[in-house]
């Protein structure tokens, strides 16, 4: 209630963009292909990349999708280039964002692309000849790439003027939205309510084991009436079934980042943690099941990294030598773009890779059903 009086000019012009466009009979652009659009009403911390690639993943293994063109579509938050970019494996996470490059390197056979404006984007995806001959792609480094057959887009669900074939909205299991508030004063960035528009809600960063019992309580708290864990179903606030499921972080063995980093150091006692990400806790806990952390640098979401930053990391390894560096997917994208890193960290730098998987099987099933029969 706070943020509804203090920020009240805010909170009135998300009420009135929320009526305008749920105006019944309101034209928004469908993309021309099959498409699914991941997001959620929270600044960062929900893991939508890890459900991006988890979708992505799903589609290449299976049977109707594995030989199609794919294409993930995103704004490339905080980048420096403009316009339509597709992502390649030699751009650089300043010019086209990190979390686009981190789904181009593990998904090389995927169009990966940014741009702020997601309708002309889309159409540009679908018709590459059309935009080749385009003012639009004289700014582009890199035109050639095909025809998608199904676009996965990544965080446009405020993107009111599009809609996607269906649509994933992410909420953190630690952080009921309708318990939070706006911005500054929480991570609220739409109306909570927003949440009962999706076709799929889905519970991130839950405990790997969690009782049906706990499903039903979790979904009180989103305001979904009469949840039922065996069909996964249950009556979103603004009155629509909707498909409610839940899904846990699985991190992977630490990865070697250089050529020259010594994967001996997998086996460091002492590790000093590097992160620029919403929230670390998660990873933290899992590292420091098999290592001490004796330092951690935890920096802002998408931080870019300067002399200082590694200096910092210097000074720490000088006072423990026998050390490893662990980062995560995301901000490793970020330190190959610092140009001179010290061999010291090269040698030391690690990334712990990961995943996100459903609590259940039949969950899952659930999920590749309605992503895997759109047309």
């Amino acid at each position: 209630m706070l943020d509804k009086i203090l920020l009240f000019p805010y909170y009135l012009s998300l009420k009135i963009r929320d009526r305008h466009y749920s105006r019944p009979g309101r034209k928004v652009f469908v993309p021309s292909v099959p498409s699914i659009c991941v997001g959620n009403v929270t600044v960062g911390g929900t893991g939508k990349t890890p459900h991006v690639e988890m979708i992505l993943d799903i589609l290449q293994k299976s049977e109707r999708w594995s030989g199609s063109q794919l294409a993930v579509l995103s704004r490339g938050y905080k980048r420096e280039s403009k316009g339509f970019q597709q992502v390649t494996l030699k751009s650089s996470a300043s010019l086209v964002g990190d979390e686009p490059l981190q789904i181009k390197k593990n998904f090389p056979n995927v169009t990966v692309a940014v741009d702020k404006n997601r309708i002309a984007a889309c159409g540009y995806l679908t018709d590459p000849e059309k935009f080749r001959s385009s003012k639009a792609s004289a700014k582009c480094w890199d035109k050639d790439f095909p025809a998608a057959d199904y676009i996965v887009l990544d965080d446009a669900f405020q993107y009111r003027k599009l809609k996607a074939a269906r649509t994933v909205v992410l909420v953190d299991y630690n952080r009921p939205v309708f318990d939070d508030m706006l911005l500054p004063f929480g991570n609220l960035r739409d109306l909570p309510k927003r949440i009962g528009t999706a076709d799929i809600l889905i519970v991130s960063k839950c405990p790997r084991y969690i009782e049906p019992e706990e499903k039903i309580e979790f979904a009180q708290k989103l305001r979904i009436k009469d949840y039922n864990p065996l069909t996964h179903e249950g009556i979103s606030c603004t009155g629509r079934r909707q498909v409610v499921l839940f899904t846990y972080i699985e991190y992977g063995d630490c990865q070697c980042v250089y050529p020259s980093t010594d994967p001996r150091y997998n086996y460091s006692q002492k590790l000093i943690m590097v992160t620029g990400i919403a929230k670390d806790t998660p990873l933290r806990r899992h590292l420091s099941d098999k290592h001490k952390i004796v330092k951690r640098f935890s920096f802002p979401d998408h931080h870019k990294f300067v002399w200082a930053d590694i200096d910092k990391i210097q000074k720490a390894l000088r006072k423990h030598p026998t050390a490893c560096i662990v980062t995560t997917q995301k901000d490793v994208q970020r330190l190959l773009d610092f140009q001179g890193m010290p061999d010291t960290i090269k040698e030391r730098l690690l990334v712990a890779p990961i995943k996100t998987r459903f609590t259940t099987e039949t969950e899952e099933d659930m999920f590749k059903d309605l992503i895997l029969t759109l047309s």
